[in-house]
């Protein structure tokens, strides 16, 4: 993260070294990736420490360019079909019940990385473990998207990320409509998924702005809401427009609240995953229709 003067309310506790080290130890002994470590993300030291992680999968190269993103791009590995199994040894070895999995873009696969997305889900599934996906857009694929859904994670995550008057600049290659399509779509086929969107703040947007993506989200159907802070990973990435008071994430929750939303997690360090648990209780007690745990 590039070097620059953070308002008080963006100060963060380092990470204790040991338990990076062991985490680290784990993830590399099965050749695992997490987005913690591969975005970047500030709240590692919190997570690690209560022995969590969001896992990453298809490896840790994407096909796309966003302009926020510090994930590396490139060129990816060919799919590692040992991956479904080294997660679970890790998911066991952390004694998790709830699990988030992300991945890396990957435009280079025919279905976008859908069936590996499948083949994770099945086998946690088989753990009774609560699922939850961070999914890509699959550029629009509805086969892709139906066999993620057919494989019933519990909650379905696809990030909206910003306002659609800065989609050219921050996250070129996607489209606004064609994720708030993807959320509306989860709904149609399955509507005993929870779904579940975030925001980045601090790139430029406005206050109405973000209360219009709010609507176009709940318009969709979805269940659940992140806003947090942008933070430049490096000078070249997109750069911060402003930092966002915590009084404006609190505004921003409540307002959510009002629209409808079952929860909204917004604060400068919240993350799409942040805390996912409790935000998937909170859709529970207000008696989201949910499929069991185990149920493939």
């Amino acid at each position: 993260m590039m070097e620059r003067r953070f308002p008080p309310w963006l100060k963060r506790k380092a990470p204790s070294p040991s338990d990076l080290k062991r985490m680290n130890e784990l993830f590399d002994g099965l050749n695992l990736h997490t987005i913690c470590v591969s975005a970047g993300c500030p709240n590692i030291g919190e997570c690690f420490s209560r022995k969590t992680a969001a896992f990453l999968i298809l490896g840790d190269n994407c096909t796309r360019r966003c302009g926020f993103c510090a994930v590396r791009k490139g060129a990816p590995l060919p799919v590692n079909n040992k991956e479904p199994e080294s997660l679970l040894k890790a998911v066991r070895t952390l004694g998790l019940q709830y699990v988030v999995i992300t991945s890396v873009t990957r435009d280079d696969l025919e279905d976008g990385g859908a069936s590996q997305f499948v083949k994770v889900i099945e086998i946690l599934h088989k753990e009774g473990i609560v699922v939850e996906v961070l999914i890509p857009d699959f550029c629009g694929s509805h086969e892709a998207l139906t066999a993620v859904v057919g494989s019933s994670p519990h909650v379905i995550n696809h990030n909206i990320e910003t306002v659609p008057r800065l989609y050219g600049r921050v996250r070129p290659g996607a489209g606004y409509h064609r994720s708030l399509d993807l959320l509306f779509y989860v709904k149609q086929l399955d509507p005993s998924i929870i779904t579940k969107s975030g925001l980045m703040a601090g790139l430029g947007e406005s206050r109405n702005e973000v209360i219009n993506v709010m609507r176009d989200l709940r318009k969709r159907g979805c269940d659940l809401l992140t806003i947090g802070q942008y933070l430049q990973p490096s000078s070249r990435h997109y750069p911060v427009a402003s930092f966002i008071s915590p009084e404006r994430f609190s505004e921003y929750k409540r307002i959510g609240m009002e629209i409808g939303f079952a929860s909204v997690a917004s604060s400068p360090f919240v993350r799409s995953s942040y805390r996912a648990s409790e935000l998937y209780a909170c859709a529970v007690s207000k008696n989201v229709l949910l499929p069991e745990a185990g149920t493939p």
